[in-house]
């Protein structure tokens, strides 16, 4: 890759490594719902000046039914699931089982009938990711409690099937309009609930700026440079940041939060993130194996790995 290219993924790697400790300091302050509608307002927000040149928001008339439909998927679900887990897993736990994303993936493309033939080496992924995620979710993961892990999985989930929307429906409208719209969609249905649990007092100084976070770099920022990065690398090679996003997670929480790397830890990220290379590995095909680099990033997916 160019100079450019490695500073770009560099700067997705952190970039979508970061939420998950956004998250956890936001969490201090404010609830669920204000979290969510805070950060998919901002991030609308800044992306819809974008979405109105050359009147693109009127290329979307017609695909009203699937833009909820990937907006339900991709951020109502997730981003409530997720912040929610967070208020009782660490930091570093919940950014390591949505690194399953390309497991849950692969598994639905094998469900719908995809082309995309699953070949032994694949499968072997499979199993060893799901492994990584019985180990993560094993006991004390969530603190006593099973719901916590299961949310973020529901997240993983949803950021899996999101993109299968977005591929076969959504694909040639613009990625602009459609990100700007989806999250301005989310931002009214969360409006009430947000509205019922505002904070009576203003959060901290350290909350305000997690929220501002979330909607201005990590969700805003990372969509315009995930898709220079497209353009600078291929959209194979982009997909990469998948694998690095997780170690920015752990890193970031054990060393800003001082959350305990343990020995479950260390063992399910060999596992989670093995796996998912390996389930997500093109055909030995040479036509197979072009099929895939030619698919492998959604062009709508800026969200789904994001937290």
């Amino acid at each position: 890759m160019s100079r450019r290219g490695w500073v770009l993924f560099a700067a997705m790697g952190v970039i979508w490594g970061m939420p998950y400790l956004l998250i956890k300091v936001a969490d201090e302050g404010v609830s669920v719902p204000v979290l969510v509608f805070v950060r998919v307002a901002l991030g609308s927000a800044l992306l819809l000046p974008m979405a109105l040149r050359n009147r693109r928001l009127s290329q979307l008339k017609g695909h009203f039914r699937w833009l909820v439909a990937f907006t339900l998927v991709e951020i109502v679900g997730p981003f409530a699931l997720l912040s929610n887990a967070e208020k009782r897993l660490p930091s570093s736990t919940s950014g390591l089982l949505v690194a399953a994303v390309p497991i849950f993936g692969a598994i639905i493309a094998l469900l719908i009938g995809s082309s995309d033939r699953l070949s032994l080496v694949r499968w072997a992924g499979l199993a060893i990711g799901l492994i990584g995620v019985a180990v993560l979710a094993g006991p004390g993961a969530g603190r006593g409690s099973a719901l916590p892990v299961l949310e973020v999985l529901g997240t993983a989930l949803g950021y899996s099937i999101g993109p299968v929307i977005a591929n076969r429906k959504l694909a040639e409208l613009p990625t602009v309009a459609v990100n700007s719209f989806c999250l301005g969609l989310a931002a009214v249905i969360y409006l009430p609930f947000a509205a019922l649990t505002w904070p009576q007092h203003v959060p901290s100084a350290r909350v305000l700026l997690a929220l501002a976070g979330l909607g201005a770099i990590c969700t805003a920022a990372a969509f315009l440079i995930f898709f220079r990065l497209i353009a600078e690398v291929g959209p194979a090679r982009a997909t990469v940041i998948t694998y690095i996003n997780p170690a920015v997670a752990v890193a970031l929480g054990v060393l800003v939060l001082g959350e305990r790397l343990t020995p479950a830890i260390g063992v399910a990220f060999v596992l989670i993130l093995g796996g998912s290379v390996l389930a997500t590995r093109p055909s030995s095909d040479p036509l197979e194996a072009g099929k895939d680099m030619a698919t492998a990033t959604p062009v709508v997916d800026d969200l789904s790995r994001n937290g």
